[in-house]
């Protein structure tokens, strides 16, 4: 007797707990406050943040920093040894010379050209003077037409003489001082890739990463370190693509660093980069700190999220009872398709198909 009572009381308390476990599975619509976000991973970055790169090939003779020092602007960071950049920056060097000698008034060429010129003029103002003199005696009839004609003929010979000595001369200054431009220019080209060689850094700053050593052999664009402001850093975020036309300027973001679990700081959207980068698959933001940073170290990984939209008596459903294309199940009619508005970890807001009466299982109960 006592068995079968045990047995009963067994029955009814397991009939019991099923009922409660089906009772609590039953959910139905409530109305709360939410908060619409949008997550997003990124980096720490330093403002003003650009590579210090090698302006030409060779190998790394000179570095005179390291990680976290502080740099000025046009301070000398490191020295690449490039021989054929000195050797042409010389061999520029001296055909300038030569051709700043030749472009003087008392060059060789130039020179003779002149001597040319006027010792042709000579002889035009000579055959000119003969010409006027036989004019004359041709007007008196004391020369023949011959001999005038022939006087005329050697004064015309004398001024196409002259007029091309003089053309010559002209051609040969202009030639000496183009040449002269050319290798004044080379030279100037010459001397500003031989101080590529000296690397400079373009805006003081922190040197956060320094990616290469001394007798490491570089090439032109190759980054040698990572410079950046020396305080301010702000978060670079990817955003995924379906979710970039919600974001706006000027919205709120709660950033974790992954150095620093359980700690959030404020920060503000200040820019929407407008091209979708191929490599992360996402759109880039930049979000600037309101609270102040305790960890600042370039390239931390971080979490945000980025506040949408407050929406007050919304009415939501939990995200556990939601299933795939947007399916409920309802206690008394099964499965329904409903429309929703913003979907969170937790939560998902009912836009129609439901109401506060309605009583909702899990989507994988039969």
């Amino acid at each position: 007797m006592k068995t079968r009572t045990a047995l009963l009381f067994l029955a009814a308390s397991l009939l019991l707990l099923n009922s409660c476990k089906k009772n609590k599975s039953e959910t139905s619509p409530v109305r709360k406050d939410i908060t619409e976000t949008v997550f997003a991973s990124g980096i720490l970055v330093p403002e003003d943040q650009y590579n210090l790169t090698a302006l030409t090939d060779g190998y790394i003779t000179k570095l005179t920093f390291e990680e976290g020092d502080f740099v000025k602007t046009n301070e000398l960071l490191a020295v690449v040894d490039n021989k054929q950049s000195l050797i042409n920056a010389r061999s520029a060097e001296d055909l300038y010379k030569i051709a700043l000698e030749n472009a003087k008034p008392d060059a060789p060429a130039l020179k003779q050209a002149k001597i040319n010129m006027q010792l042709a003029e000579q002889k035009l103002s000579q055959d000119k003077k003969q010409l006027e003199r036989y004019e004359k005696l041709y007007r008196q009839k004391s020369v023949s037409k011959l001999e005038y004609e022939n006087v005329k003929l050697a004064y015309e010979s004398s001024e196409s003489n002259y007029l091309s000595a003089k053309e010559n001369y002209r051609l040969l200054k202009q030639q000496a001082d183009q040449q002269l431009i050319i290798q004044k220019s080379q030279k100037n080209i010459n001397a500003v890739a031989g101080e590529y060689n000296k690397i400079k850094a373009v805006i003081g700053g922190k040197v956060y990463k320094k990616n290469k050593e001394v007798g490491d052999y570089v090439r032109r664009g190759d980054v040698i370190a990572v410079i950046g402001h020396p305080y301010d850093l702000y978060a670079l975020l990817n955003v995924d693509e379906s979710n970039i036309s919600k974001i706006k300027l000027k919205q709120s973001a709660i950033i974790e660093l992954n150095t620093q679990k359980g700690k959030n700081y404020k920060a503000i959207i200040t820019e929407i980069y407008p091209a979708f980068d191929d490599k992360s698959q996402s759109f880039y933001c930049k979000a600037e700190f309101v609270d102040s940073l305790d960890f600042k170290i370039s390239g931390t990984q971080l979490q945000s999220n980025i506040i949408i939209e407050n929406k007050k008596n919304v009415l939501v459903i939990p995200r556990d009872y939601l299933g795939y294309g947007n399916k409920v199940m309802l206690k008394d009619s099964g499965e329904k398709v409903i429309k929703t508005g913003f979907i969170s970890n937790d939560w998902v807001e009912v836009l129609d198909g439901l109401d506060e009466k309605s009583i909702l299982l899990p989507v994988n109960t039969n």
